[in-house]
């Protein structure tokens, strides 16, 4: 009960941080996030489910920056299991990552990301979105990627 009040209250502050003085109107956008699921081509099976890839074996590195390792979130609730990128678009820049798992390729991800004001609103806007070295669907309706291993 205590987390359902928590989060009504931060919904209820959070619109109301938005105000509408003399047509001027604070808001912010945080960035779509990048989310993965990773099946298999011909049965469509999640790899993680099924138990073909292991959660701990994933790293992602960022490629363009000393391969650094870059921040995921493995989600894996009820079986949905699931590799999601919050990291990209806080701000101005381009990011090559690769998913690894094991010593295993799974694909590159591009992003050129740009972060804009304006109106008083921030938010940000992709230039250039590119998935390399793998076969895959996308959900536009919910920035959902579909990663088709073979």
């Amino acid at each position: 009960m205590k987390k359902i009040f928590f989060i009504l209250t931060c919904i209820a502050l959070t619109f109301y941080s938005c105000n509408n003085d003399d047509d001027i109107i604070d808001c912010f956008t945080p960035p779509t996030s990048f989310t993965f699921e990773l099946v298999d081509k011909t049965t469509g099976e999640n790899l993680f489910t099924n138990g073909t890839y292991n959660a701990n074996d994933i790293s992602l590195t960022n490629t363009l920056d000393k391969n650094s390792n870059a921040e995921f979130t493995f989600i894996d609730e009820d079986n949905y299991n699931i590799i999601e990128i919050n990291s990209i678009g806080w701000k101005t820049e381009i990011v090559n990552f690769e998913l690894k798992i094991e010593d295993e390729i799974i694909f590159n991800l591009y992003v050129d990301a740009e972060r804009k004001s304006e109106n008083h609103c921030s938010f940000t806007t992709y230039n250039e979105i590119e998935i390399q070295d793998t076969e895959y669907t996308l959900d536009n309706k919910f920035d959902f990627y579909t990663i088709l291993i073979p």
